[in-house]
């Protein structure tokens, strides 16, 4: 009891209804900025879907593009979208092999010095902008090779690797150390242990890590305005050539002054938008599965 008789019980009944208060103000603004998330992501798809449904067809997916059409000609983006996958595969072909093998020796071999210097180096190319990794590989290849699709997905794969090596990472820790211990106790190599019991487990992770990046590096522009943009019109799987990308198409026609050209560019960032998030879900759906997987095996 203090020296004015007031108990704390006392205090705690004045200072309740004010907590409640400033309780439920909180959540009202956790609530709003929640949705405020939301009706962003609505306004854009609704926006770019409105825009781009009309010329969304059949021939935009299979057709080339006409450089000069005189009147109204049936044409597509059928090099962007080719394209974009070939760069976007070379990149993920590049990046998976040499994230996962970094993952592990942070995870399984390093020092913890080493690995909280490695972690950080990636943390900070992660925050790199795009723009900077474009001009890197623009200076690195296209300036002595000219421009190609393997230039532009080692710029994509650049912009890859901290995401695929980072939720590796994530994957690797959560793996319980009683599995590696059992293994090594059997008298099992450490890297066999690695291989056949720890690497298994984070297949699922690996997968949404990898998902994350491809949708993260299918819209970027910079670096393929830099080293891969000089294309033609005719569909190519070769990437010892520049090759067409979504991105690169859209702001192209996007600059043009005929209103085919915007509607083709507003479909066809409806395609992509589309994809992006089909392979956000896609990763999220995976994530849980991980991680309920992980958590069985604990």
């Amino acid at each position: 009891m203090s020296t004015h008789g007031i108990t704390r019980a006392d205090m705690h009944s004045v200072r309740l209804p004010r907590r409640r208060v400033v309780n439920r103000l909180m959540e009202a603004v956790a609530t709003l900025a929640a949705l405020t998330a939301v009706a962003l992501l609505v306004v854009v798809v609704w926006s770019v879907a409105r825009r781009g449904a009309p010329a969304l067809n059949f021939d935009l997916l299979t057709r080339e593009p006409v450089q000069f059409a005189i009147g109204p000609v049936k044409q597509g983006l059928a090099n962007a979208f080719v394209g974009s996958l070939v760069l976007v595969g070379l990149a993920t072909l590049m990046t998976v092999p040499i994230g996962i093998l970094i993952a592990l020796y942070l995870t399984e071999y390093a020092k913890p010095s080493v690995r909280y210097g490695v972690s950080l180096a990636l943390d900070v190319l992660n925050g790199v902008p795009a723009i900077v990794v474009a001009i890197f590989v623009y200076g690195l290849f296209v300036l002595r090779h000219g421009q190609s699709g393997w230039a532009g997905a080692f710029a994509l794969a650049c912009l890859m690797l901290p995401l695929i090596t980072r939720s590796t990472m994530e994957v690797l820790l959560l793996v319980p150390s009683s599995l590696r211990e059992a293994s090594l106790g059997l008298g099992v190599p450490r890297w066999r242990t690695t291989v056949s019991i720890v690497l298994p487990q984070t297949i699922g992770g690996v997968i949404t890590g990898t998902v994350l990046a491809v949708a993260r590096v299918a819209g970027e522009t910079a670096p393929l305005l830099f080293t891969s943009s000089l294309v033609g019109t005719q569909v190519s799987w070769a990437p010892t050539h520049a090759l067409q990308s979504i991105p690169v198409a859209i702001y192209e026609l996007s600059e043009s002054p005929d209103p085919a050209d915007h509607a083709r560019a507003w479909a066809a960032a409806l395609v992509l938008l589309i994809f992006i998030l089909l392979t956000s879900l896609t990763a999220r759906w995976l994530a849980n599965r991980s991680r309920r997987r992980l958590s069985t095996s604990r």
